[in-house]
């Protein structure tokens, strides 16, 4: 009963700390003069990852490696072959051009660079300092094409402003407040995974690929299936394969530099899982740039056969 109530509650923290972030920091980065389009791609994406990120930095320093690592790999499976799966069902997903070209090869790319670091089931300081760097590369680069998209919406009059949501104030009270939450519930999470694995006997790498990863992908899963109800493919998607990139560059990059991580419970299995979707994802994008209901279906069958083979298993 303890480990579920500080499970529910760390998952109810984590969602409202990466609520309050979001707004706050969106708020704040438009007061600062930056453009919608840099703040969605920069504010809103690095915010509904703060989930993760909170928890994967909290389990490295307190030396549960399996479940740092875990929810990362675990994340980016559920991104995919749950969330977008749930979401073509509910609506077929359109694919932008800029998606396929771009951030889903980017993302494929990263994913296999984060592969052939993790092959000893390490992560150093050097290879968390690379995947940093590459995360801030990534940022400029998503930044300079933002400002070119929006010089092409200004000289075409399609450009729309948006005024700051928040007053300076509750901007920073919303940041702080966020920040706060976020550090709470990941602290709660990782405790009652790591209460629950030992109760039951399962494994902290099965406990982060699962519950821990599908607790943190809230903010993920809410942005991705709200927007394909509401008919906006570019965004449900776009989220997704934003928030896999952060995942590995931000996540592993960030808690890698300040403690190396170690996770020999991952297996070869969970890192292939996490590649084939990646790649089944960019097939699907290219087949008449539209992931349909049978697509997404697979989708999500991919991931029920993947928790129904880890769980019997520990």
């Amino acid at each position: 009963m303890i480990e579920a109530i500080l499970i529910l509650v760390g998952f109810v923290l984590l969602y409202y700390g990466g609520e309050w972030l979001v707004g706050g920091g969106a708020s704040l980065a438009v007061k600062a003069g930056i453009t919608p389009l840099v703040v969605g791609l920069t504010v809103v994406a690095f915010g509904t990852s703060c989930p993760e990120l909170m928890v994967s930095v909290d389990a490295a320093l307190t030396g549960h490696g399996e479940i740092s690592i875990g929810n990362v790999v675990g994340s980016n499976i559920f991104n995919i072959a749950l969330i977008l799966g749930m979401s073509a069902m509910i609506k077929p997903l359109k694919v932008k051009l800029q998606l396929l070209r771009f951030d889903t090869p980017i993302m494929i790319l990263v994913t296999v660079l984060f592969t052939i670091f993790f092959i000893d089931r390490n992560i150093s300081r050097i290879e968390a300092l690379i995947l940093f760097l590459g995360l801030i590369t990534y940022t400029v680069v998503v930044i300079r094409m933002a400002r070119s998209e929006v010089k092409k919406s200004k000289s075409a009059g399609d450009y729309n402003e948006i005024k700051a949501e928040y007053d300076l104030s509750v901007c920073i009270f919303f940041i702080a407040a966020g920040l706060i939450t976020l550090v709470v519930g990941a602290r709660f999470l990782v405790d009652g995974a790591i209460m629950i694995a030992k109760a039951f006997n399962i494994s902290e790498a099965v406990i982060g690929l699962t519950i821990v990863a599908a607790g943190t992908s809230l903010p993920e899963l809410a942005t991705s299936v709200v927007a394909s109800a509401r008919k906006q493919s570019d965004i449900s998607i776009g989220n997704i394969v934003g928030s896999n990139i952060f995942n590995i560059l931000c996540i592993v990059g960030i808690a890698g530099l300040i403690s190396p991580i170690s996770a020999p419970g991952i297996s070869n299995f969970d890192i292939f899982t996490m590649l084939l979707t990646a790649g089944i994802l960019f097939t699907l994008m290219k087949t008449g740039f539209t992931i349909n209901r049978f697509e997404g279906l697979i989708l999500l069958l991919i991931y029920i056969g993947y928790v129904a083979y880890l769980w019997p298993k520990n």
